[in-house]
């Protein structure tokens, strides 16, 4: 455990250019271990996790989500996601994540070329007008961990989000809009 932690800690010290203490990095290399891992005698649900305020505050950014619907199965949402692609004129983005389900998780192939988040779950963090399935609480921190939403879009300002919205709503009757705060920095 020791060698796998002074290793993401190269390799998080190597890939991002921080300004924050080595005891802060390493903190941040947990959490990010712990963001998507649950260790073998925790609950699933207890994860070890930083509060926002142990990151630098100019790594967040308000956005506002746009989510179709809610679901803990995958497939239902999954071929939602297509029809509302119809529907909405929007385009897909997996960002080639798929459903594991061995693993029981939305995840990046065992083999991607980014080997810290390789297997595990990447969230979708930047403003743009397509679709895919998250975990909701990426956006949502009351939301339970295994919670899938079916994104239709990441604003930037609550203008954009509430006209999308309507346009979501006269399709999708249960559709709502989350204000998040969202880590944009580094997560190597």
């Amino acid at each position: 455990m020791k060698q796998l932690l002074f290793l993401l800690l190269l390799i998080f010290v190597s890939s991002c250019e921080a300004n924050f203490s080595t005891k802060k990095k390493e903190k941040a290399i947990l959490e990010k271990m712990d963001t998507t891992t649950s260790f073998k005698n925790q609950k699933s649900d207890d994860k070890i996790t930083l509060e926002e305020t142990d990151k630098p505050s100019n790594e967040f950014e308000t956005y506002y989500v746009t989510v179709a619907d809610t679901s803990f199965s995958y497939d239902f949402l999954y071929r939602k996601m297509f029809l509302l692609s119809k529907r909405l004129n929007l385009s897909i983005d997996t960002l080639g994540r798929y459903y594991n389900s061995t693993k029981d998780l939305i995840s990046l192939p065992e083999n991607d070329a980014d080997e810290l988040y390789a297997g595990e779950y990447y969230p979708r963090r930047f403003p743009s007008k397509s679709l895919s399935l998250e975990y909701l609480n990426s956006y949502k921190n009351e939301a339970g961990n295994k919670t899938i939403a079916l994104v239709t879009g990441i604003y930037e300002t609550k203008k954009e989000a509430d006209s999308a919205l309507a346009i979501l709503l006269k399709m999708e009757p249960k559709a709502f809009k989350i204000k998040a705060k969202i880590f944009i920095g580094c997560l190597h």
